[in-house]
Parts: structure tokens; C-alpha cells; sequence
């Protein structure tokens, strides 16, 4: 299930995987960030809170379509920050970070556990 962690009046964008990512979540994803641009952000910083996230619950198609559409929009995207609470997603996020610091200039994508989510909502909205 995907929900909105906050609304911000910039160009961020705070969300939740709660549980399963089903097709439905995704398209509403990208409902939020559609909805965020015709607002007129040329880009949008993202907050995806995964700390209550079961990958094992993910409808295989949903995460091919989110990963399309995130590929088709990389341009769009500008920080990210990514809350949770693993060993395994603190390890992976800085390698993830490293590419996407070398193909889009300026951006930057961190891991924050969960106990960190005032800082994480900082990085994204400042």
C-alpha cells in the first residue's frame, strides 16, 4: 500500500511503502508525481519511506512499471532521500548514489534510518 507521508508546499514529495507494492500503488505514485509537476516544479525532490516495506510482497509488474517510469523522468527527479531501518538498505543506497551522482549533476540520493525522518524531510524540502 502506498500513502503520502506529508504535503509540502515545494517541490517535494513524501512517500510511504506500507506492506505490498501493487500496480495500483504505482500508478498512484506517479498520479503524486504528475500532480506535483503540473504545479509547475521542473523537478521534485523525494522522501520513500521503506521501513515498512516487505519487498517479498511486491507485484513483480509494479516494480518494473515504477522503475520504467523513474528511467523515463530521471531528469524530473532531483534529491532523494530514503528512510528505513536496514543494515542492507544503509549498505545499498550509497552505491545506488554513486551512479545517480554521475548521471544527474547536483542530485544526490541518501539513506536515513527511520529515527531520522525530521532530517530526511529536511534534505528534501531545503
Amino acid at each position: 500500500m502506498l500513502e503520502q507521508v506529508k504535503e509540502f508546499e515545494g517541490n517535494a514529495l513524501a512517500l510511504k511503502i506500507v506492506d505490498a507494492f501493487t500496480e495500483e500503488d504505482e500508478n498512484l505514485a506517479q498520479k503524486f508525481f504528475n500532480e506535483k509537476l503540473e504545479r509547475g516544479f521542473e523537478n521534485l525532490n523525494l522522501l520513500i519511506d521503506i521501513s515498512e516495506w516487505k519487498i517479498t510482497k511486491t507485484n513483480f509488474k509494479a516494480g518494473l512499471e515504477d522503475l520504467k517510469f523513474v528511467l523515463k523522468n530521471l531528469h524530473k527527479i532531483g534529491n532523494i532521500a530514503i528512510v528505513g531501518h536496514s543494515k542492507i538498505e544503509k549498505l545499498l543506497v550509497p552505491i545506488d548514489n554513486w551512479f545517480y551522482k554521475k548521471i544527474c549533476k547536483g542530485k544526490e540520493e541518501r539513506y536515513f534510518d527511520i529515527s531520522q525522518m525530521k532530517v530526511a524531510i529536511e534534505f528534501v524540502t531545503t
